[in-house]
């Protein structure tokens, strides 16, 4: 009787975590037992472009400038990877567009002079 109690307690604790495992993903961001990594990340897809001192314009991949495995870029990250292509001489100006996907939403976004503008 002991080995039966023991396998029902293990049953019982495999499908509280499976269902604890799938409201992770439905569509309430925030509440308890959600998953922290889809409520709170930030991701921003964005076409921009670099002119550099002589006036050619070029495509820039803000992602060349993340860390290896990175892929979670919010708007205050995309800013000072910004702020460090035209401080260190590289592009006088970055234009560009696109969209912030986070918790409230999807936000469009640009990218004025060198400045992020939601």
């Amino acid at each position: 009787m002991h080995m039966s109690v023991l396998s029902a307690v293990q049953i019982a604790v495999t499908l509280g975590l499976v269902a604890w495992m799938i409201t992770g993903f439905t569509r309430l961001p925030g509440r308890w037992l959600r998953w922290k990594m889809f409520c709170r990340a930030t991701f921003t897809i964005i076409s921009l472009t670099g002119t550099t001192k002589d006036g050619c314009t070029e495509p820039v991949n803000v992602y060349d400038y993340l860390s290896p495995g990175s892929f979670i870029l919010g708007p205050p990250q995309l800013q000072t990877i910004l702020d460090h292509l035209t401080g260190s001489g590289r592009y006088d100006r970055i234009d560009g567009h696109g969209r912030v996907l986070s918790a409230r939403g999807e936000q469009p976004v640009e990218v004025r002079d060198g400045r992020v503008v939601l």
